[in-house]
């Protein structure tokens, strides 16, 4: 961990302390310390740049939700001193919906929702961020459809001047993402490219376990592969022309533990098709997502798949330009 604070004994030490002194010890001074003052953060619907809005963003969240944890489910690693760590962490938020923000006035509702962020690490901070929240989740707790939000959404920034999502820079140098050549790895790549690109639902047997457990978008969970299969099916008819691409890819091999997987990836398609998404509006949609999966004796027990189901409604339902 050359260029870290020598306290850190890796980067999964890293990410658990510093996320718990933020968040945790509301020890909001702290993002200063560990975010780069250029730091880039994407969402599906939501391009930053600088350490103010994460500070904004980090004391927004805490008016509506003062009692959210950040309770680490894991911390999938890549990279090196050299030429930078990739953190890839899974974080389940218990919470309350208490005060006023995006998800609009209190409810008063229990809300457990999950995130991953993809934080690129050089010398002590993190600067660099996709993030993807299962912010259907939270939608479906209060009382509200991910739709419902969404359309909220979209007419609050038409009041603010536009829709318009904005590019996301590259990762600063020496960074330069992995992409895991390993067998298990390309493996579970090429099983999402035919998801995406084919809508092929055939090497679902083969690669995973009979009785998978899977976390969906919306808080939902899905068990065995014939579920797996209708979850994916509702996604992929929904669009046409999908161009799938692999973002970032690791394998870790841990003793005495499944191997896990973590992959970012990014699918540009055509809304075309009725499914998960409602009546095809012919919108160009772009899918930011993150996969987390467990593998044992080469197939998947485990996985968590998380997409922003409120940035996709967006983008259907965006007015035309």
């Amino acid at each position: 961990m050359r260029g870290f604070d020598a306290e850190f004994r890796d980067l999964d030490h890293y990410i658990r302390v510093i996320t718990d002194r933020i968040w945790e010890g509301r020890r909001f001074d702290d993002i200063r310390r560990y975010y780069s003052d250029d730091c880039v953060v994407e969402t599906p619907s939501s391009v930053s740049i600088g350490v103010a809005p994460v500070i904004d963003g980090t004391r927004a969240t805490l008016v509506a939700f003062p009692d959210r944890r950040l309770l680490a489910e894991d911390v999938i690693v890549s990279g090196d001193a050299e030429g930078g760590f990739l953190s890839s962490h899974r974080i389940l938020s218990p919470m309350t919906h208490a005060g006023p923000g995006a998800f609009g006035p209190a409810s008063g509702k229990g809300v457990l929702a999950r995130t991953i962020a993809d934080c690129v690490c050089i010398n002590n901070r993190i600067v660099h961020e996709w993030l993807v929240r299962d912010q259907a989740a939270i939608a479906r707790q209060i009382g509200l459809h991910e739709r419902e939000l969404a359309q909220r959404w979209i007419n609050e920034r038409a009041e603010r001047g536009g829709h318009a999502k904005p590019a996301m820079p590259a990762a600063p140098a020496p960074y330069v993402s992995f992409v895991d050549p390993g067998e298990l790895a390309q493996n579970y790549a090429a099983l999402y490219q035919r998801l995406w690109s084919q809508a092929d639902l055939s090497q679902l047997p083969a690669s995973c376990h009979e009785q998978v457990i899977v976390a969906t978008p919306g808080g939902q969970t899905v068990l065995g592969v014939p579920a797996l299969a209708g979850f994916w099916t509702s996604v992929t008819a929904s669009f046409s022309d999908a161009r799938f691409e692999i973002e970032h890819l690791v394998a870790n091999e841990r003793a005495g533990r499944a191997t896990s997987i973590a992959m970012r990836w990014r699918v540009r398609a055509t809304h075309a098709g009725a499914g998960r998404y409602g009546a095809p509006s012919g919108q160009a949609v772009e899918v930011l997502g993150i996969s987390h999966a467990d593998i044992e004796h080469g197939r998947i027990v485990r996985e968590w798949v998380l997409m922003d189901d409120v940035a996709t409604w967006m983008q259907v339902l965006k007015p035309e330009n």
